[in-house]
């Protein structure tokens, strides 16, 4: 079965935020997400709901709750069908805050411009 590949966002100094947030929580909760990012790279595009939702436009969400806690990670696949990982959060609330989706959008935008040659 064919894997799709999935990378971190990186920001210009190295930074990689979806994994220094994921290195931030609990082990079980870690395992959990990287589990249901490893359930993208065998899907890719197609995987969907309740695993994960569109946000908006290109942007979508992986999905992991335990409990009343709802784990999310922002990411989208570019033009090279690489699933880029964009921002990792944890909310209690229904809808995702406007906040993490400018995070998202931005990072995105960013990983876009990357790709262009001046």
């Amino acid at each position: 079965m064919k894997r799709w590949q999935i990378e971190f966002f990186e920001e210009q100094d190295g930074g990689r935020p979806v994994q220094a947030w994921l290195d931030g929580l609990p082990e079980a909760v870690r395992g959990k997400v990287l589990a249901r990012i490893d359930l993208l790279a065998q899907h890719g595009p197609t995987l969907d709901h309740p695993y994960t939702s569109q946000i908006e436009g290109k942007l979508r969400e992986v999905r992991v709750r335990l409990g009343k806690t709802r784990y999310r990670v922002l990411y989208f696949f570019d033009e090279a069908r690489v699933g880029i990982l964009l921002h990792g959060f944890t909310k209690n609330t229904a809808a995702v805050d406007e906040t993490d989706k400018k995070i998202g959008r931005a990072r995105m935008a960013r990983h876009a411009a990357k790709g262009r040659t001046p």
